[in-house]
């Protein structure tokens, strides 16, 4: 993962006016909105209902996969080569409609992993059993543009199925500050993938639709209202 974090911090950001992806836009964000969760407490949980909802996004805000990719540009997000490998491919879909989805955010120690690693599959298995949801592929992208102060040294595995790049290999997504910016790197997606027990991941709770449930149609701007 190291060696992707290194590939995807190099990539040059968006020069634009509307760019918030960028450190010193990342600063201002986080001195705007000084109020920050408290960090999650390592104790088991023993349902979905003992975690509380971390965050709250809207997807299906875009028409298609290439208006979303084109709207991180914009913002001056940083996307890794594998996340654009994946994101370009046909099994990356983005909902017809808005949905607001409730996300959770925790660790495989919260749900009761006491080695130092534990397996993507057994993370996912577990989760599921305490009925927390897989996310949406675009849960992803669109948390990278709904999550502007997103602290420095965070990195948050998105939850999902993985999607295979071109060469056949599984990639998941992982929303992330490095330091350099905002990014949005890949990550191995293999069943059998060991994972830090410490590692912060993303589930979904529930989707319920947006105020509008029109069919997308129009992205006059890039961040939903």
């Amino acid at each position: 993962m190291a060696s992707t974090l290194g590939a995807a911090c190099v990539i040059p950001f968006a020069s634009t006016a509307s760019a918030q992806c960028a450190a010193r836009d990342v600063l201002q964000n986080q001195l705007k909105f000084k109020a920050r969760s408290p960090p999650a407490s390592q104790q088991p949980i023993r349902s979905a209902r003992d975690v509380a909802t971390w965050k709250t996004i809207t997807i299906g805000t875009f028409p298609d996969s290439l208006t979303l990719r084109n709207a991180l540009d914009s913002k001056g997000c940083n996307v890794g080569g594998q996340a654009a490998e994946i994101l370009a491919r046909p099994t990356f879909t983005v909902s017809s409609r808005k949905t607001n989805v409730e996300l959770v955010d925790l660790s495989p120690a919260q749900l009761g992993f006491t080695s130092h690693t534990v397996t993507l599959a057994s993370v996912y298995a577990r989760a599921q059993q305490l009925g927390l949801e897989l996310a949406e592929a675009e849960v992803g992208p669109q948390l990278r543009i709904q999550y502007f102060d997103q602290p420095i040294g965070e990195f948050l595995i998105i939850g999902m199925e993985p999607i295979k790049t071109w060469s056949g290999e599984p990639i998941i997504l992982n929303v992330a500050n490095g330091g350099a910016g905002l990014i949005l790197i890949g990550q191995d997606g293999r069943s059998e993938a060991d994972i830090p027990v410490t590692s912060r991941f993303i589930f979904a709770r529930s989707h319920q639709p947006a105020a509008s449930t029109d069919v997308v149609g129009s992205v006059a701007a890039f961040l939903p209202p």
